[in-house]
């Protein structure tokens, strides 16, 4: 379970009836429901019964009502000191906001999904990723849409240091090369949503294959994370201007440099010469400066 309750609940939506999902959603657009209303008063806010709301917080890892309530109210309090550090009355942009209140907005959400990646970050998970990684003789990475950015990203940060990784963002090629992986070999999936098909079928073919599949996704209990070994979870949220998908790209950029430092970390010399040599391959190339006199 995330120790963000309020994260929790967001992450859990994929997998929620439609009541769970009707009190999930009550209690994250307005916390306030949950830390000044009993069991019985929720329950009829959101059109159910005390023991259906009872058996949503159990399935959320709590032992009940009570410690739900607290968890809400604490995680609460905390946002609201985040959007004080930050003086933003809330986090959602509104097309009204100046752009000052934007730039505020955005500064929060996007630090607001890094800090709470890496408290949440399984860190016995994140080693045997980086342990798997650097021990393998060919690396597969998938990415689409804007996910396609953080798997280019890592593909890049992975080749540099002399790892065989290969970034895909065209299906066909994903698939084709899912299908020859072999047992050493890593699949890393990215999704923020866990629902992307291409991602979800490259990682299938390549478990299928032999191969160690690792999924990086918001949401733990998404389809993706069904075909992966190993599942590494950011800690974002989106509001309406999601489009270019904002902080879950910064909070995947974010898990993407700490699992590149920890392999980094686990094969050292190796990679410092790797950096050497491909950072002298690229200075040969540039043009002379005018600060090189």
């Amino acid at each position: 379970m995330s120790p963000n309750a309020l994260l929790t609940l967001r992450q859990a939506l994929p997998g929620l009836s439609a009541t769970e999902t009707r009190i999930a959603q009550a209690v994250i657009e307005s916390p306030a429901l949950v830390v000044n209303r009993t069991i019985t008063q929720l329950a009829t806010d959101c059109g159910t019964s005390p023991g259906t709301v009872a058996r949503f917080c159990q399935k959320l890892g709590f032992s009940g009502y009570r410690e739900f309530r607290i968890a809400v109210a604490a995680d609460a309090s905390r946002e609201q000191a985040q959007r004080d550090r930050f003086e933003v009355a809330d986090g959602e942009i509104n097309r009204t906001d100046s752009a000052e209140e934007v730039v505020a907005k955005i500064a929060y959400q996007e630090v607001l999904a890094i800090e709470e990646t890496a408290k949440a970050l399984d860190l016995a998970t994140l080693d045997l990723v980086s342990a798997a990684i650097a021990a393998s003789g060919r690396i597969d990475v998938y990415g689409f849409g804007s996910s396609g950015l953080t798997a280019q990203d890592l593909q890049q940060k992975l080749y540099r240091i002399g790892l065989a990784a290969t970034c895909f963002s065209d299906m066909h090629l994903a698939l084709s090369s899912a299908a020859l992986q072999r047992p050493g070999g890593v699949a890393v999936g990215i999704s923020h949503s866990g629902l992307t098909i291409e991602t979800i079928h490259a990682l299938q073919t390549a478990r299928a294959a032999g191969a160690t599949t690792v999924g990086i996704t918001n949401f733990p209990d998404s389809p993706l994370a069904e075909h992966c070994d190993f599942v590494l979870t950011t800690q974002a949220r989106e509001n309406r201007y999601r489009s270019g998908a904002m902080s879950s790209r910064i909070a995947q950029l974010a898990l993407v440099d700490i699992l590149f430092v920890r392999i980094a970390q686990s094969m050292y010399d190796d990679m410092s010469e790797s950096l050497r040599l491909t950072y002298e391959a690229v200075q040969r190339h540039r043009l002379p400066s005018p600060h090189d006199d």
